[in-house]
């Protein structure tokens, strides 16, 4: 039972991803824990998940007091709410937490089947393009360099809480926390952020429409320097939105962004978004939560499934190596997984087989896998995933048989580390 949480990339010793070398890669199937049960279904899963699922108590007693999450017989509970709360509002949202530290707490989040990653936020960048959120809330850490153009950034708890603190008599450095909120301040002057509303317990900061203004009193205030080089992001003056103005959700999805039709990226049409999204339209059916595509190109199949309970992880690989290391997530994180040209891409790259374990890692029990490729490379695929003990079936894409491509469905099979064991 060793490995029931393995997380190749994320030592628990340290916060830092860190990927272990080709001849350290285990390869073999990681168990699911004794007892494990299929989730509850969304919206039960918001409030409720099992404990044999996740059995650890240590976040229901180190957050006891505020009431995050409690055990109750065979589950837990969660009273809060959290970052559901915004779900219900029609906000999606992704939280981020280190592998160690936080107890747990993506590994909760993602059973429950809300967006989550492992993440370091100020270690190292996090793997978002420029705009990509419209609103980030960080507590007890550091700032956050995605914010969307105009979008609102929201610091709740240590160092902005300071003047409540229960020993505020100490003036306003103790704990060093008036001394950090002060170098906040200034930081978020020179990002030319603007302070929108501070009440106790948190503050709020809204992000410029460009950073126009800012290139322009750089000369009379000290502000940081503006990154250059004719990225997409970039404002003539300073009435015009970074990248252009996005609409509002959910008709967003479907909408041609203006980073395409104003021209600036290589290669991408609006006719060729449309499309994207148009493959995909009549291809999903079923109850499931947590999916991820592999393979997103322009967001198509996230785009089609908007009108379903679901929400999807979006990786777009950038690099040649990116399939051929573990994404940082915790094992049995996903209901189905979508995988469009995955290993024809990687066949020269890396060992298939390293891909196959990957995916069956992150799969839950039962959960189902879309795997789109040539005929040539389904069938080895085919043969792998037999052997992994899922249950595979071939058949035509939407567009019939005529096209050089096939779909391979497959089904991962229930077991746990006990049945292992008893195989034995």
């Amino acid at each position: 039972m060793k490995y029931m949480e393995y997380t190749p990339c994320h030592d628990p010793a340290g916060d830092e991803r860190h990927c272990p070398a080709k001849d350290e890669l285990l390869r073999c199937l990681i168990p699911a824990p004794p007892n494990y049960k299929r989730p509850f279904a969304w919206p039960q899963s918001r409030d409720f998940a099992w404990y044999d699922n996740i059995p650890h108590r240590n976040l229901s007693d180190n957050k006891a007091v505020q009431n995050w999450v409690v055990v109750v017989g065979d589950r837990f509970r969660f009273p809060g709410g959290g970052r559901s709360y915004l779900l219900n509002r029609g906000v999606l949202t992704m939280s981020f937490a280190p592998r160690d530290s936080h107890i747990s707490q993506v590994q909760f989040a993602l059973e429950r089947g809300v967006p989550a990653m492992i993440g370091v936020v100020g270690a190292h960048r996090l793997p978002y393009p420029a705009r990509a959120f419209d609103m980030a809330h960080c507590s007890r850490c550091l700032i956050p360099w995605h914010v969307e153009a105009r979008g609102f950034w929201i610091l709740s708890g240590p160092p902005i809480n300071w003047r409540k603190s229960p020993r505020p008599k100490l003036g306003p450095d103790s704990g060093g926390l008036g001394e950090r909120t002060d170098k906040i301040e200034d930081l978020a002057k020179r990002l030319c952020w603007d302070k929108f509303i501070e009440n106790g317990e948190f503050a709020i900061w809204k992000k410029p429409i460009n950073h126009t203004s800012c290139i322009n009193g750089q000369k009379s205030e000290r502000t940081h320097a503006i990154c250059s080089g004719g990225t997409p992001d970039a404002a003539c003056n300073e009435e015009e939105v970074a990248g252009g103005v996005l609409e509002n959700w959910p008709s967003r999805a479907s909408t041609v962004p203006p980073r395409i039709t104003s021209g600036s990226i290589p290669g991408i049409t609006s006719d060729r978004f449309l499309e994207d999204g148009r493959q995909w339209s009549e291809s999903f059916r079923g109850t499931i939560r947590n999916v991820m595509d592999m393979n997103a190109n322009l967001g198509g199949f996230a785009a089609a499934l908007v009108d379903y309970p679901v929400w999807v992880m979006n990786v777009v690989p950038v690099d040649s190596d990116h399939w051929c290391e573990a994404f940082s997530t915790y094992p049995r994180t996903y209901d189905l997984l979508h995988a469009d040209a995955i290993f024809s891409m990687y066949q020269y790259r890396c060992d298939l087989e390293y891909i196959l374990l990957e995916m069956d890692r992150i799969l839950r029990p039962e959960g189902t896998v879309l795997i789109r490729d040539t005929v040539e490379v389904l069938l080895k695929v085919q043969e792998r995933a037999e052997g992994m003990k899922w249950k595979t079936q071939m058949t035509d894409p939407e567009s019939g048989s005529s096209v050089p491509w096939k779909i391979l469905v497959a089904v991962k099979s229930y077991w746990t580390g006990v049945d292992a064991l008893e195989t034995k």
